[in-house]
């Protein structure tokens, strides 16, 4: 979490930017302050060596309560389903990816999106597919690759014509932009990456 919002901070500008395109330009700002509180959720619940779905889902809550739009309850909704689908004191590649995968599901049911629409599931759901897919690699490998699919699917979004979100009002106009919702989740799944790897 101390990863994603540094990365995400980092990078507000170019979310703004991405956003100011075909949404309402406010995407970089609401992300940087919901997960500055996240990040100060994490920081209480490592002190009290919180297990990582009670971890998960006490730090999506923070999201749902501190980022505003729709991506509050987007992100949070997922973090906090894929913290109830973990038990125990540790996540291997496994476990992990198969609670990721139910997260990204009540995402979807949320905001009603699929591969395709020119949203954040296009990069979430590769990068999903990609940790589940290396179930038997060590999980800092399997979020590498995590992190290089939810890229390639964020790059994938850019001649897509929009069909969810404010950027569908647009219409064909939205076809030349970069999600920012597809980009705000590469930058988290490469932060996971770069956290347990820090060379990637």
């Amino acid at each position: 979490m101390r990863a994603v919002a540094a990365s995400i901070a980092e990078h507000e500008a170019e979310l703004t930017a991405l956003d100011a395109a075909i949404g309402d330009g406010d995407h970089g700002a609401n992300l940087r302050r919901g997960f500055s509180a996240a990040a100060v959720a994490a920081e209480r619940l490592a002190a009290e060596d919180a297990e990582p779905g009670p971890f998960l889902v006490e730090v999506g809550g923070a999201l749902i309560s501190n980022v505003g739009g729709a991506a509050g309850p987007l992100y949070g909704t997922a973090l906090r389903t894929t913290g109830k689908a973990i038990t125990g004191p540790a996540a291997d590649t496994t476990t992990l990816a198969a609670a990721l995968r139910t997260g990204l599901d009540a995402l979807c049911r949320l905001g009603g999106a699929v591969p395709g629409d020119k949203t954040m599931v296009d990069a979430f759901d590769p990068a999903v597919a990609a940790m589940q897919a290396a179930a038997d690699a060590p999980l800092p490998h399997a979020a590498l690759l995590a992190a290089e699919a939810a890229e390639e699917g964020m790059r994938a979004t850019a001649p897509l014509r929009a069909r969810k979100g404010r950027a569908s009002y647009l219409g064909d106009r939205s076809i030349g932009h970069q999600d920012p919702g597809a980009t705000s989740t590469a930058l988290m799944f490469r932060a996971l990456a770069r956290a347990l790897t820090p060379t990637a």
